[in-house]
C-alpha cells in the first residue's frame, strides 16, 4: 500500500538526498547522532560493566575468623580456606580470641561494619566432638549447631551477602567438615562407638553451621530497595518538576508575582509533594515486608529520610533546568539517574576503585541511612551520609531560589520584547485594514439624525459621525484579539530563559 496516496503532501517539494544542498545537513546529522550514541552508551554501559566485574572483587569482602577452640576443628577451617581462597571467595581474616573475648564482641564488630561477616568456632568444640564419637551421654547431649557460627547482617545489600557471604561461608563449613574427617578420621575411628546411633551421627555429620543474622531480610521486595525504589523517586521528581513548571508558565506567575513569594510558594509546593510521595513509597515498602522485623518508629524515620532524599533531588533537577541549556537537560537527567543507581547497585568492595566517587552522591548516602535504620544501628555511616544529604539540600535551596530570580528576570525581558512585537504587528494590521474599513464617501460610517427642532422647522436631517461602533470596527477588534492570542500562544521561551521540562496541565486558565 502506498502511503503517498493518503498523505500526498508528504513527498512534495523534497530534494534528493544527493542534492549538494542536503549533503552538509546529512553529515551534520550523522556527527550529532554519533556523538549522542557514544554518550548514551557510556552512561548506560556503566551499570553493565559494574555487574560484570562483581565476581572478581569478592575477595574484597572481609570475614572475621576467631578460633575459641584452638583444636582440630579450627585447623580444619584453615585447611579448607587455603584450598578455597581465590578472587571469587571472601577473605578470611583471623584474629586472636583475646581481641574478641566472647561472641557478643564479634557481633559488635559485624554490627559496626568492621567486617562483612564473622565465623567463629566455639570453645572446647573439638573435645566435645571426640567425646560424642565415643558414645554414651556425651553423644546424646552433643549439639551439632553449637560448634561453628557465622554472624552477618542480611539487610546490608541482601542479595549480595546471600551469595557472596552466606553461601560461601556455608561452602567453607562443608569443606572444613571434609578436611576434618580426612585429617582426624584415622584417630577417631578407633574410638568410634558403632553400636551408638548418636555417636555415628556425630561422626558422619560433626557440625551444622549456625547463623546469627542481625537483620533477616528475606522478603521478595528487598530486590528493589537499592534499584527501583531510588529510580522511581528520581523519575517522580522529574515529572513533578515538569508539572510545576507548567503551572507557573500557564498562569504567567514569573511576570505577575514578586520572586521571593514565588520561591517561598514553590518550596512549599515541592515540600508538600515530596512529603506525600515519600509517605507512599515508605508505605509500599512496608506493605510488602512479609514478616520483616521492622516497627513503627522505623517506618517514621524511613519516611523522613526518603522525604529528604526526594526533596533534594527535586532541587537538583530544578538546578539542572535553571543553569543548563535545554538540549543538555535530558543528558543531565540520565547521567544523574545512572550515576546514583550505580553507586548503590553493588557495594564498593565489589566495584572498581573509580566507583568510589559514589560517596559524594545522595543515593549512596540514603541507602546507607536506610540500612542503618532497618538494622537498628548496625550500619554506622551516618557521620558522612547525613552531611552529604544536607549539603545537597542546602545548596539546592540556595541555587533554586536564585534561579527563581533568574527566571523572573528573563521572563520580564521576554514579556517586554513580546509586547513590543505584538504592538508593531497590531499597528501594521490596523494600517493594512484601515482603507477597507474607513472611507471618505458620504454615508459610510455615519448615522443620520433628525432633531425635533429640525422636524418642526421642516429642515433636513443632520449627520452625526462616530457616535456608535460600526460592524467593521467590531471586525477589526476581533482581528486584534485574535492576533494577541496568537502572539501569546507563540511565546516559546528561549534557551536562556527556559523553565526546564514543562508539561501541559489537565486544566486551563479561565479567562
Amino acid at each position: 500500500m502506498k502511503l503517498g496516496k493518503f498523505y500526498p503532501r508528504a513527498r512534495q517539494q523534497r530534494p534528493s538526498i544527493h542534492d549538494p544542498a542536503v549533503r552538509p545537513r546529512r553529515l551534520a546529522l550523522l556527527k550529532a547522532a554519533t556523538s549522542n550514541l557514544l554518550l548514551l552508551q557510556f552512561l548506560f554501559l556503566r551499570t553493565l560493566l559494574l555487574s560484570l566485574r562483581q565476581t572478581g572483587h569478592i575477595h574484597n569482602i572481609n570475614v572475621l575468623f576467631v578460633d575459641y577452640d584452638g583444636g582440630a576443628i579450627g585447623n580444619a577451617v584453615r585447611s579448607a580456606y587455603t584450598q578455597m581462597a581465590s578472587t571469587g571467595f571472601p577473605t578470611l581474616v583471623e584474629r586472636p580470641a583475646l581481641l574478641y573475648p566472647d561472641p557478643t564482641s564479634i557481633r559488635g564488630a559485624v554490627c559496626d561494619i568492621d567486617y562483612w561477616a564473622a565465623l567463629y568456632v566455639t570453645s572446647n568444640a573439638s573435645n566435645l566432638l571426640s567425646a560424642a564419637v565415643a558414645g554414651g551421654s556425651a553423644a546424646a547431649s552433643y549439639n551439632k549447631s553449637g560448634v561453628m557460627t557465622m554472624v552477618w547482617n542480611e539487610a546490608r545489600y541482601p542479595t549480595v551477602v546471600d551469595s557472596a557471604v552466606s553461601d560461601n561461608l556455608k561452602a567453607l563449613s562443608e569443606a572444613a567438615r571434609v578436611a576434618y574427617t580426612q585429617a582426624d578420621g584415622k584417630q577417631i575411628i578407633p574410638t568410634l562407638n558403632t553400636s551408638d546411633s548418636a555417636a555415628l551421627a556425630a561422626f558422619s555429620n560433626p557440625w551444622v553451621l549456625s547463623s546469627v543474622n542481625l537483620q533477616a531480610t528475606t522478603q521478595g521486595s528487598r530486590l528493589i530497595y537499592n534499584t527501583l525504589t531510588i529510580i522511581l523517586i528520581l523519575i517522580q521528581e522529574f515529572f513533578f518538576l515538569g508539572y510545576v513548571n507548567g503551572l507557573y508558565q500557564q498562569f504567567q506567575l514569573y511576570t505577575s508575582l514578586h520572586p521571593h513569594r514565588i520561591a517561598i510558594v514553590r518550596q512549599m509546593i515541592s515540600g508538600t509533594y515530596t512529603f506525600i510521595g515519600s509517605l507512599c513509597t515508605t508505605g509500599a515498602i512496608w506493605a510488602f515486608r512479609h514478616g520483616w522485623n521492622v516497627g513503627g518508629s522505623q517506618f517514621v524515620i524511613t519516611w523522613m529520610a526518603l522525604w529528604l532524599f526526594a526533596h533534594l533531588n527535586f532541587l537538583v533537577l530544578d538546578v539542572f533546568t535553571i543553569w543548563l541549556s535545554p538540549p543538555y537537560v535530558p543528558m543531565a537527567l540520565i547521567f544523574w539517574i545512572v550515576s546514583n543507581v550505580t553507586s548503590i547497585l553493588l557495594p564498593f568492595e565489589l566495584s572498581p576503585a573509580f566507583y568510589r566517587v559514589g560517596y559524594a552522591l545522595p543515593a549512596h548516602s540514603i541507602f546507607n541511612v536506610l540500612v542503618d535504620i532497618w538494622s537498628r544501628g548496625c550500619n554506622p555511616q551516618l557521620y558522612y551520609a547525613l552531611p552529604v544529604l544536607f549539603v545537597y539540600e542546602v545548596v539546592g535551596l540556595i541555587l533554586s531560589t536564585v534561579g527563581v530570580y533568574r527566571r523572573s528576570h528573563y521572563a520580564m525581558i521576554k514579556q517586554d520584547v513580546d509586547e513590543k512585537a505584538m504592538q508593531a504587528r497590531i499597528e501594521a494590521l490596523v494600517l493594512e485594514q484601515q482603507p477597507q474599513f474607513h472611507t471618505d464617501e458620504p454615508g459610510q460610517g455615519e448615522e443620520l439624525e433628525t432633531s425635533e427642532s429640525d422636524q418642526e422647522a421642516g429642515g433636513a436631517p443632520r449627520q452625526r459621525r462616530g457616535t456608535t461602533a460600526t460592524q467593521p470596527d467590531e471586525e477589526l477588534m476581533e482581528i486584534i484579539r485574535r492576533e494577541m492570542s496568537r502572539s501569546k500562544a507563540e511565546g516559546v521561551p528561549t534557551s536562556r530563559d527556559s523553565t526546564g521540562p514543562c508539561f501541559n496541565l489537565p486544566f486551563k486558565e479561565k479567562e
